[in-house]
């Protein structure tokens, strides 16, 4: 038979008196993670039912430590408070504030980084050109017998490209490629910076050696003609990944905040809009790889003025120059 009203337990009391109010709870722990937009008033609802969530699992804390009911209230609550502090969604506003404040201020954050790098890029071509110019056998490092091969026959591989693909999808394997790369220097830099250090100074010593390699045949000109209107961005691109993963790497090593995951959770925060940007920018450039730079006919002013062009729209908006930020209005007294 039931227990009568003065035999029961708190907590049998409690679950009681506050079931039908639960049900309504729930609904609406259900309701808000499925709200696609929600208004002023649903939205301060949602906040008023969390508030009554959390008051209800302190006491069910307090009268059933273990028990089932504590842990579906845990577990509701959880699931609106993940509702609550989810991001917003991209809007024309928060893209607008992403593409003008929030990317440009990671790529000044890792600016010094990157130039660094760039010199290391720079650096380890020239090395690259030694090694191939004095020592011509050590290019099987860095090429393939097909490569070797037709350069010693007077062809650049480049410009056959064409032939194994159209434009659009070599457009799209270039840009996979590339986005490898960059995601490739961005997860090794973390290590301390070793793995960006050797992605820069390997593709710099390869650079470097196929340029030598290419000039011993009298095609180097043909290789730079190739390169000049992708290129830049492209070279930017893989510094600045290779900056934003020792940056975080350096995250690891000199917290700046209470802890080394906290400090390494707010570095990737800051950073992430970095890489879309260098996404942004390879798929351009493999646009730029996968139509123009096959194209014999495409004159060297031509690819100068897209390369320069288009490395400078690069620096423009990583600098906060390419879209101007809206003036304060000023107040008159």
């Amino acid at each position: 038979m039931p227990a009568s009203p003065d035999t029961e337990s708190p907590a049998a009391v409690w679950i009681r008196t506050q079931a039908p109010r639960w049900e309504a709870l729930a609904a609406e722990a259900a309701a808000a993670p499925r709200r696609p937009h929600a208004t002023v008033d649903e939205a301060l609802h949602t906040l008023r039912t969390y508030r009554v969530l959390t008051q209800h699992l302190a006491s069910a804390r307090e009268l059933m430590p273990a028990g089932l009911l504590t842990a579906a209230l845990q577990n509701t609550c959880a699931t609106l408070h993940a509702a609550i502090n989810r991001a917003p969604r991209l809007t024309g506003s928060r893209w607008l504030r992403l593409i003008r404040d929030e990317i440009p201020a990671a790529a000044a954050s890792v600016r010094t980084l990157a130039l660094w790098l760039a010199a290391l890029l720079v650096a380890s071509a020239l090395a690259g050109w030694w090694l191939i110019d004095t020592y011509p056998a050590l290019v099987t490092l860095i090429a393939s017998p097909r490569m070797i091969d037709g350069v010693e026959r007077g062809h650049l591989w480049t410009y056959q490209v064409l032939n194994l693909a159209p434009p659009a999808l070599l457009s799209a394997r270039i840009f996979s490629n590339n986005v490898m790369v960059i995601l490739g220097a961005f997860c090794s830099g973390i290590l301390f910076g070793l793995g960006a250090f050797y992605m820069i100074a390997y593709n710099g010593l390869m650079l470097g050696g196929l340029l030598a390699f290419t000039h011993q045949h009298g095609l180097e000109l043909g290789l730079v003609k190739f390169t000049l209107a992708h290129g830049p961005v492209e070279l930017s691109v893989m510094c600045l990944a290779a900056a934003a993963g020792t940056a975080l790497g350096e995250a690891v090593i000199r917290p700046v905040h209470s802890t080394r995951t906290e400090s390494l959770r707010r570095r990737a925060a800051q950073l992430g809009p970095l890489l879309l940007a260098c996404a942004l920018l390879l798929l351009g450039s493999g646009l730029i790889e996968g139509f123009l730079s096959p194209r014999a006919a495409v004159s060297i002013p031509v690819r100068l003025a897209v390369g320069l062009g288009y490395w400078t729209l690069m620096l423009l908006w990583l600098g906060g120059r390419l879209i101007p930020k809206a003036k304060a209005k000023e107040t008159t007294r």
